[in-house]
């Protein structure tokens, strides 16, 4: 049965002593819409669809620091060197039913140097296009399992209004276990460079 996270809290994913799995991180989103008056005698309104660009990534750490830029898992670096994250591909437009955008981490073949793994999403060109996650609805996260059943999930309820950057949720290991914590930050980063300043 799947647990359901709120801000701040934690689950544990897979525990000591236990055959490490991969697990599937997937972060979604609704489509952003806008109320528009048509034409006509009545000037009924209709939504049409705003085009947002989100982009899911992953920074590997190790002591909760980033020291290669390698380490960023992205749309333009879809496969970390050790081979134990995989971004599965860039949404554009958050249109759709479901997961947007998946990154798969094979725990047990993550060199054991990295400790903790960060999932954030920002808008492309947000700040340009003004644009920000306050536009953008029923944001989630969840982990799955190898077999993709659902451990757990996050749905993020809070007011993003002015955040072109958001901070979903982070893996971690602590004593042998590995634990997954909702975060649900937002901030004003432009890109995911900007982001990953706050890790180095």
């Amino acid at each position: 049965m799947s647990i359901k996270l709120k801000k701040g809290e934690e689950v544990s994913v897979v525990g000591l002593g236990a055959q490490l799995p991969k697990v599937v991180v997937a972060l979604g989103w609704d489509e952003a819409t806008a109320d528009i008056i048509e034409a006509g005698l009545f000037g009924r309104k209709k939504k049409v669809p705003i085009d947002i660009d989100c982009d899911a990534s992953a920074l590997a750490l190790v002591g909760g620091k980033l020291f290669r830029d390698e380490d960023i898992i992205s749309y333009t670096n879809l496969n970390h060197s050790s081979g134990a994250i995989n971004h599965l591909g860039d949404n554009l437009t958050g249109e759709g039913d479901g997961d947007n955008e998946q990154i798969v981490v094979d725990i047990n073949n993550l060199p054991y140097d990295y400790d903790e793994i960060v999932f954030v999403a920002n808008i492309y060109r947000g700040k340009a296009k003004q644009q920000h996650f306050g536009m953008i609805k029923n944001a989630f996260i969840r982990i799955l399992d190898s077999s993709n059943k659902e451990i757990c999930k996050f749905d993020l309820t809070d007011d993003y209004s002015g955040s072109t950057s958001l901070f979903f949720g982070k893996l971690y290991r602590k004593d042998g276990e590995w634990k997954f914590v909702a975060m649900g930050e937002g901030t004003m980063d432009d890109d995911i460079e900007e982001i990953a300043q706050k890790y180095k």
